[in-house]
């Protein structure tokens, strides 16, 4: 009776250790199989980040109008209307690719870049005209009607210029340090190439320098209605503020227009993440690409 009760006892024994064990075991596989589902997962989603990014264009198209380049980053997968933001100083290419929060921000977002090298000009009406050629040749190619214009620095000239001569085909505009005013770094620091691209001299143009200056000709931009948003350092001895983005605010502002200005304190003039690692500029565009035709 004794041996019989020993041997139920090592054989419940035996049972529980091999059930004890068998659960050791599956709690391995599934720990097991959890580390290599989050590892494949993982690698997935690098695979896929790869892929996406592979899939930006890496090279601009470069087509020729009236002789000058014209460069074009399509997105992969255009938004509705083919929406695209115009870039400038566009000199020899478009710096602008080169920021990759920016470009891959717009790129993902489904809207092109392009701009147009006419070389160092200052917002004059023949150098604009010169600009509208550009804006026809994209909207030949499908691309909307209305895009959003991003000047920095001197490229603000160059795009307010074209804006308020033609303020019902801009979607926005947006401003890195942007050059608003003629009296300001165009005539006090680059007169002569000023002078060239207005063809005037300095007695004439400053004498005319209401009829072409982008800060006293806003009313057509105010009437359609054209939101802007500029970033801009209080430390910008170059571009100063309060001469070109804090003026431009204020006169949008007292004609009723939408203008949202964030100002960097203690910073200048410079390539930093300040001004292009800038969360509100990308959510600016972003915000008024659906509303593009």
């Amino acid at each position: 009776m004794l041996y019989q009760e020993m041997l139920l006892l090592t054989q419940d024994h035996v049972e529980e250790r091999r059930a004890s064990d068998f659960e050791g075991l599956f709690r391995s596989i599934r720990f097991m199989n959890s580390r290599l589902f989050l590892f494949l997962f993982g690698a997935l989603a690098t695979t896929a980040q790869v892929i996406a990014g592979d899939a930006l264009p890496r090279n601009a198209e470069t087509f020729q109008i009236n002789g000058s380049n014209a460069y074009l980053y399509t997105a992969p997968a255009p938004a509705p209307g083919k929406p695209w933001l115009w870039y400038a100083p566009t000199l020899k290419g478009i710096s602008l690719a080169g920021r990759p929060m920016y470009f891959e921000a717009i790129m993902k977002a489904g809207i092109s870049l392009a701009g147009y090298d006419l070389g160092e000009v200052r917002g004059s009406p023949a150098s604009t005209a010169k600009f509208t050629d550009f804006y026809e040749a994209m909207v030949q190619r499908g691309f909307s009607p209305k895009p959003i214009l991003l000047g920095q620095s001197r490229g603000g000239m160059m795009t307010l210029a074209w804006a308020f001569r033609h303020p019902d085909k801009v979607r926005a505009w947006v401003g890195i340090y942007p050059v608003c005013n003629l009296a300001s770094w165009p005539l006090k620091n680059s007169k002569a190439l000023t002078l060239k691209d207005f063809a005037l001299s300095e007695e004439e143009l400053t004498a005319r320098l209401a009829e072409f200056n982008p800060i006293d000709n806003l009313k057509g931009l105010l009437a359609h209605k054209v939101p802007m948003f500029s970033v801009h350092g209080d430390s910008d001895v170059v571009v100063p503020l309060d001469l070109n983005t804090a003026l431009l605010q204020q006169r949008y502002e007292a004609g009723g227009g939408e203008i949202t200005v964030k100002v960097i304190p203690g910073e200048g003039h410079k390539v930093g993440p300040s001004f292009f690692e800038c969360r509100e500029l990308i959510d600016f565009v972003l915000s008024h690409v659906g509303s593009a035709p």
